[in-house]
């Protein structure tokens, strides 16, 4: 029940607010509201720490799809949840937000019922919020090169250069990550250069390649099935997917960072996808 809850929360459920959901002004052109909706994703987590029931007009209640599988369809859903968290216990600290069209992804530090990191993905029509997308993951203890898995560069540059980079690192994790094409793995990094969020994994290419291995010898084997998006801005590449790490089956929020055409940094999200018959809507995952 604890894990539905932090779920919750983290969804955007903001049940409570639900009521204030009304038309709010909407900018006239689709300039203006490419500006605007990076601040309203940003707004509205904030809202969940602070209570600021704004916000949440940013979502619009009547098309509301949800892919969290612990929280129901639309906002209703939320109410009952949310009146469970203890008031002025919940701190939301984004570090990291980004636009690709319609699509705004953020990359953010909870804390209510434990500190948690999660990626958000939140899709525009029309300056409305019409469906989101998350992954949470327990904030682990810095990594044995003693990164966290939110610190490190955090300027979006070369936006002139976001679609060429989304092509790079959906051809990395299509060819590594899902057909296993290791020969290949070099080519897509600047020699040994490489600084690495994941709690588990050191810094550098061959600190990946001693980790892979190592996991190998013990029978845990990375393995992904399945690209689902892949959004961009700039030097800033998100990859969502499912498949296997060890015996579980995950969703995997990958963000990297593209330098000079390689991919030099990395922070990811794992998380558990629940058997069927646990969700609390039919909208799927991704």
């Amino acid at each position: 029940m604890k894990k539905i809850l932090i779920a919750a929360t983290v969804i955007l459920g903001l049940g409570s607010f639900a009521a204030y959901a009304q038309d709010q002004p909407i900018s006239k052109t689709k300039k203006e509201r490419k500006m605007e909706n990076r601040q309203k994703a940003i707004r509205l987590l904030k809202a969940i720490e602070t209570g600021d029931s704004g916000p949440v007009g940013y979502i619009n209640p009547d098309k509301y799809i949800q892919h969290n599988l612990g929280a129901a369809d639309g906002l209703a859903g939320f109410g009952a949840l949310m009146k469970t968290l203890p008031p002025n216990s919940a701190k939301v600290n984004t570090i990291r937000a980004f636009q690709d069209g319609d699509f705004v992804f953020t990359h953010t530090e909870y804390d209510f019922f434990g500190p948690k990191i999660g990626f958000d993905i939140f899709r525009f029509e029309g300056g409305k919020i019409v469906e989101h997308w998350d992954n949470l993951q327990t904030t682990a203890k810095p990594n044995p090169s003693g990164h966290t898995m939110i610190d490190g560069a955090t300027e979006i540059k070369d936006l002139d250069k976001t679609e060429a980079n989304k092509a790079l690192v959906r051809d990395f994790v299509e060819s590594i990550l899902v057909q296993g094409k290791m020969e290949k793995l070099a080519g897509y990094f600047d020699g040994d250069n490489y600084i690495q969020h994941n709690p588990n994994i050191p810094d550098k290419l061959s600190g990946l390649g001693a980790t892979l291995e190592a996991l190998a010898k013990q029978g845990i084997f990375l393995k992904y099935d399945k690209i689902h998006k892949v959004l961009g801005e700039g030097n800033f590449v998100l990859v969502v997917s499912e498949g296997h790490f060890g015996k579980e089956y995950n969703a995997f929020y990958d963000l990297f960072r593209v330098e000079n055409g390689k991919i030099a940094e990395h922070w990811d999200v794992i998380e558990p996808i629940p058997a069927k018959e646990e969700w609390k809507n039919n909208n799927g995952k991704f």
